[in-house]
């Protein structure tokens, strides 16, 4: 979980910085694809946490087998 959140914004980084050194547009790029990999990040996790809800839901509201 967290080495999504972690990788997303370090490659959002990475990317920005690569574009903004190949078209010398400082810090435009890195702005917005450091941005961009944070929310992307913040998105995985959000949707990994509803997953586990569902999943611990469903446990919760299935009959036990006992």
């Amino acid at each position: 979980m967290g080495l999504e959140l972690g990788l997303s914004v370090v490659v959002g980084f990475l990317i920005g910085s690569w574009l903004d050194e190949w078209l010398d547009t400082k810090p435009w790029f890195l702005l917005v694809f450091g941005v961009s990999g944070i929310i992307a990040g913040y998105r995985s996790i959000f949707r990994l946490v509803k997953r586990v809800q569902a999943d611990s839901e469903q446990k919760h509201d299935s009959p036990s087998s006992s």
